[in-house]
């Protein structure tokens, strides 16, 4: 192979390169959609909502006023909530009292 089919080669290589530098460059970075689902443990929860016991969340999801996925069996198995129904259930309580 001669030289100047190598710096042909090269140059073909470095050609390449920067179209597919410049197709990652021109796609564009997606936020999170208000369509995603964000869960949270028991023990998230406590800190999204300031001054929440664990044990209050257990509570008010046997009662049943919080809708809950459960992932796994045993010690091992996490209860999940969804953030936006445990905000909206709290802000639920606060503008009914509030209304008193």
């Amino acid at each position: 192979m001669t030289a100047n089919r190598k710096n042909e080669l090269i140059a073909q290589l470095v050609g390449i390169l920067n179209e597919l530098i410049e197709v990652d460059n021109s796609e564009e970075v997606t936020e999170i959609s208000p369509d995603t689902v964000e869960m949270l443990t028991i023990k998230e929860s406590t800190e999204v909502v300031k001054g929440l016991s664990e044990h209050t969340i257990r509570k008010l999801i046997h009662q049943g006023k919080l809708p809950y996925v459960r992932t796994g069996e045993g010690v091992n198995g996490k209860i999940l909530i969804n953030k936006v129904d445990l905000l909206a259930f709290f802000n639920k309580q606060q503008t009914m009292r509030s209304d008193c």
